[in-house]
């Protein structure tokens, strides 16, 4: 049963997780977590994916730049040695996720291959071993693009569901909620944190209190994969300037997003012609005659294609008329 947000608690308990050890490939971890700590019904667990990587054998032996290439399916943002990637899950993380602190020298441990289908098998293994029904995160670290510092955030998630719609709710001035979807298991990542902090060596926290968030046993939820935003809706999919080489060279739609409609396509191209230039709508087909000097015409065909890549519009190959047949790519 989904519960779906209600009304605040009026109190929340954060309790760390001490005594659960080195946990190496092979570890039961419900059994080393349920040693450590006394869950009730309706607790949300939340567990660092690193021990979680740890238990099902995600560590390498290998430098972490030679291992991000197999954890990346796209890079976002580059500066000297930091890299902003996208990963196979499709969250957007520095270095993938990949991790050189707290595991043996030369070694680093990778994020979990399924985070969800990790925090479903904790909460089932819990369930047996204990007979509570309790919610699973599988937490990792993460900075904010807009923000300094890092916090963590669910990349894995069960027996919660991760977002909370208000949509449709009104407020208590009466105002309709349009767009407010708390990111709940974020929240819950980020307020675990705290009593688990970076050097003490808890590798999980119980955050108890919201027992009316938990689903009921079986029921496990979306997942954190939820809360990942489709490349098609994500506004900042590469870096400001991985975005001016990507439309350059036109090599990769899928950090631009969605199309664009074909009315905006039409104004924003005849605003950056450089020379005479009538851009128009034809069958479904964003049509750009260029006109004037060859300069022009060259300096025209150039930035048009890379303001229609990026935009969401692939170019057909080049006519005879020197016009730009635009249509759109799916990202």
């Amino acid at each position: 049963m989904n519960h779906g947000p209600g009304r605040a608690p009026d109190r929340l308990t954060c309790l760390p997780v001490d005594g659960v050890g080195e946990v190496r490939d092979g570890d039961d971890l419900a059994a080393l977590l349920s040693s450590a700590v006394d869950l009730a019904d309706g607790d949300v667990l939340v567990v660092t994916s690193k021990v979680v990587s740890k238990a099902e054998g995600r560590v390498l032996q290998s430098k972490r730049e030679e291992a991000l290439a197999d954890e990346t399916d796209r890079t976002v943002a580059r500066r000297g040695r930091t890299s902003i990637v996208r990963t196979h899950h499709g969250l957007v993380m520095a270095a993938a996720g990949i991790d050189a602190s707290n595991t043996d020298a030369g070694t680093v441990v990778l994020l979990p291959r399924d985070p969800d289908a990790s925090a479903r098998r904790l909460r089932e293994a819990l369930a047996t071993r204990l007979g509570r029904n309790v919610a699973v995160l599988v937490t990792d670290t993460a900075g904010r693009a807009w923000r300094t510092g890092q916090t963590d955030i669910a990349i894995g998630a069960a027996g919660i569901d991760p977002l909370h719609d208000y949509a449709g709710r009104t407020d208590p001035h009466g105002n309709e909620l349009a767009v407010t979807l708390p990111a709940v298991a974020d929240e819950l990542a980020a307020a675990a944190d705290l009593v688990k902090r970076k050097l003490d060596r808890r590798p999980a926290a119980v955050v108890r209190g919201l027992a009316g968030l938990v689903l009921a046993a079986g029921e496990h939820g979306p997942g954190a994969s939820a809360l990942v935003r489709g490349e098609d809706q994500d506004m900042f999919g590469l870096g400001s300037r991985e975005a001016v080489l990507s439309a350059l060279q036109a090599d990769d739609p899928r950090g631009f997003g969605a199309a664009c409609s074909p009315v905006e396509l039409v104004a924003q191209l005849s605003a950056l012609a450089t020379g005479p230039a009538v851009v128009r709508v034809e069958d479904d087909v964003v049509v750009a005659r260029l006109a004037g000097t060859e300069r022009e015409q060259g300096t025209d065909d150039a930035r048009l294609r890379a303001a229609g890549f990026a935009l969401g519009w692939r170019v057909d190959p080049a006519p005879e008329d020197r016009s730009l047949r635009f249509r759109p790519s799916t990202p």
